[in-house]
């Protein structure tokens, strides 16, 4: 059975994410296949914690005892989003970014759960060296980042999400200032742009990127 995203549990205010041009009904966004529910600022801030469609108790039991990532277990297959389109033109997340001490303790459990490594790609972030580890979970990749030799303890943490939108040029324009100047991502023939998350009351790491 693939793994797939149902749900992810942000610890923002629904109000700072419609500001940003995101579609809120109630508490939840729709983006493509994943809801996104806005579970207030009070808390623990950041993505709190994942919702998953086809792994098994047992699974995810080890998972968060490995990895400290808070994980549940969808309680019945995914529902469709049927959200209204988003001003800022999102379409989906395009992928989730996991931060680890331990690369090779993250990449074995995530294996353990039942995901495959797609790909391994060794780069820089802020001028230190570090190791992406690549997976898939429906239409969300899944990319995991620490030191190449990285053995460090303590948890995994989710830091970022970047939204596949239609236009890129036209998503940055309606953010203005609150966003970053478009440039070629890593992916060939794809742009991005980083969202200045902090003027907008956003505490996740967010960035944009064209089809």
């Amino acid at each position: 059975m693939t793994i797939t995203i149902d749900q992810l549990q942000v610890g923002d205010d629904a109000g700072a994410w419609a500001a940003a041009g995101f579609a809120v009904a109630d508490d939840t966004c729709h983006l493509g296949s994943v809801a996104v529910r806005l579970t207030g600022a009070a808390g623990p801030r950041g993505v709190r914690r994942w919702v998953l469609s086809g792994v098994t108790p047992e699974a995810v039991e080890e998972f968060v005892a490995a990895e400290g990532v808070a994980t549940v277990v969808a309680d019945a297959p995914p529902v469709p989003g049927t959200g209204a389109p988003h001003d800022l033109g999102v379409t989906q997340i395009d992928h989730l970014v996991l931060m680890t001490p331990n690369i090779a303790r993250t990449t074995a459990s995530l294996e353990a759960l039942g995901l495959d490594v797609r790909r391994v790609r060794d780069a820089e972030l802020a001028g230190s060296p570090v190791r992406q580890v690549f997976f898939r979970l429906g239409e969300v990749i899944l990319e995991v980042i620490g030191a190449p030799t990285g053995e460090g303890e303590g948890p995994a943490t989710f830091w970022g999400l970047t939204h596949t939108v239609g236009d890129i040029d036209a998503a940055a324009a309606y953010l203005g200032e609150r966003c970053g100047r478009v440039k070629d991502a890593v992916q060939p023939g794809r742009r991005i742009a980083t969202v200045r998350t902090r003027e907008l009351g956003i505490s996740v790491a967010t960035a944009l990127i064209s089809a």
